[in-house]
């Protein structure tokens, strides 16, 4: 008999813990091999994790709710099998997998020993939690020299200070830079009176997430939306012809999502600094055009997964890797890496029947475009021998942009230019 580790695994490049949500199996149920054991969540997707052997799960070393480093080991399995008793060979992924940070205790559950809500200042999930692995009061951790944006104490800061503590090391609080000021504390919720008849529901985790991003975003960037009407009628003339013929010979369906990201990749090109970021008082230009599309969920939350260098994919590229997200999506199978590094990101509120919409920049991007419900309106046309009235199949685009870095003339030129490359689809070229 061979005691296996399972270990919590890397489930993306930028994700460095993980909460376990629920244990799948118990201490002397037997697993088959890649069989779910629990199910875990980052600050990103949530996720099952399967036994990489076959065996009887003998040991559980965190409770449900404890969030861990990657490679800690967190359940032991007994198994038949003969394998190397090691954190690395349980790994589903070894390729992506990095050792847990010095100084961490890996199987040590996390001591709560800070109130992060009394500070003002931003620390990431994960120096929260070498803080409390390593016992840093809240008044201790503000006194760490942070080299991140904005002054933030990033990884790499807080565990070089980690050797020098109890050495009479401990620098003196860093004072916030002027040319960076920090947001204001965020505004108190007035008081909610609750009537006899009226239903207390608790958010999800994911929700609690999303409404967490939706007020930093608004704090973080000054919001200005433009809008144009755009004639798609050669896109939908298009679509109608060729969707049959293009579902047989490429195994998709096309939508409209494909047809106008392509679009936006093109005036992306046309106007680079539409996909950038902030960081403090730099700008950060982007070399890839990776956009992200708000996807609805079944339980009514949204995720935005994202497709890289779309601008050097061409439709039908496009087509199957919208379908390929957005299939992965509806069913809980997104890594996190499907959901990072996002440069610019599309949503579609016509999905739900709305004609426009004012979407709220997906952080650290400093743009968002809302595409309506295509209608038919009656449209005046200019033509060699007058304007005519026609029947013309209408959208309304929307645009939220950063006002700090995209003025009024980039976010308004920008969408304009999406309009243009949309009206001039052919729309008696082949695909």
């Amino acid at each position: 008999m061979a005691q296996f580790e399972l270990i919590m695994p890397k489930m993306g490049e930028s994700v460095a813990e993980a909460t376990i949500i629920k244990w799948l199996k118990q201490p002397g149920d037997s697993i088959e091999l890649d069989e779910p054991v629990l199910e875990i969540a980052t600050d990103k997707v949530d996720s099952e994790i399967p036994s990489p052997v076959a065996g009887t799960l003998s040991e559980i070393l965190f409770a449900e709710g404890d969030t861990i480093l990657v490679n800690a080991v967190i359940a032991k399995i007994t198994t038949d099998a003969v394998v190397a008793s090691s954190a690395a060979a349980s790994s589903p992924a070894p390729e992506t997998t990095q050792s847990a940070p010095a100084n961490i205790p890996a199987q040590s559950a996390p001591v709560s020993t800070s109130d992060f809500s009394q500070s003002d200042r931003f620390y990431s999930p994960l120096v929260k939690n070498i803080a409390k692995t390593e016992n840093i009061s809240i008044e201790e951790l503000e006194k760490i020299q942070g080299s991140g944006a904005e002054g933030r104490v990033t990884k790499k800061d807080i565990l070089a200070y980690l050797p020098d503590r109890g050495n009479g090391n401990t620098p003196s609080p860093q004072a916030k830079p002027a040319s960076a000021p920090q947001p204001s504390a965020r505004p108190q919720a007035p008081a909610i009176s609750i009537s006899g008849g009226d239903e207390i529901i608790e958010m999800d985790r994911m929700r609690k997430l999303i409404a967490d991003h939706m007020v930093m975003s608004k704090a973080v960037s000054p919001h200005v939306t433009s809008f144009v009407e755009v004639d798609m009628t050669n896109m939908v003339l298009w679509r109608e012809r060729v969707k049959k013929d293009f579902e047989k010979r490429e195994g998709h369906k096309i939508t409209y999502t494909p047809m106008i990201i392509e679009m936006i990749a093109k005036a992306i090109r046309d106007f680079p600094m539409i996909n950038v970021s902030v960081d403090g008082t730099n700008i950060i230009k982007r070399k890839h055009i990776n956009i992200g599309m708000a996807t609805a969920l079944p339980s009514g939350n949204l995720i935005v997964p994202v497709i890289r260098d779309a601008d050097t994919m061409n439709l039908i590229g496009l087509t199957k890797a919208v379908n390929d997200l957005a299939n992965r999506a509806r069913n809980n199978k997104l890594s996190p890496d499907d959901i990072s590094g996002g440069t610019f990101t599309m949503t579609n509120v016509g999905s739900f029947g709305n004609v426009m919409g004012t979407p709220i920049i997906n952080q650290p991007q400093v743009a968002i475009m809302a595409v309506g419900v295509i209608k038919k309106k009656p449209a005046v046309l200019e033509t060699p021998q007058g304007d005519v009235i026609a029947i013309r199949h209408m959208m309304y685009c929307s645009l939220s942009y950063d006002h700090r870095v995209v003025d009024g003339s980039l976010g308004g030129s920008f969408i304009r230019r999406v309009a243009d490359y949309i009206e001039a689809f052919d729309s008696n070229q082949s695909f």
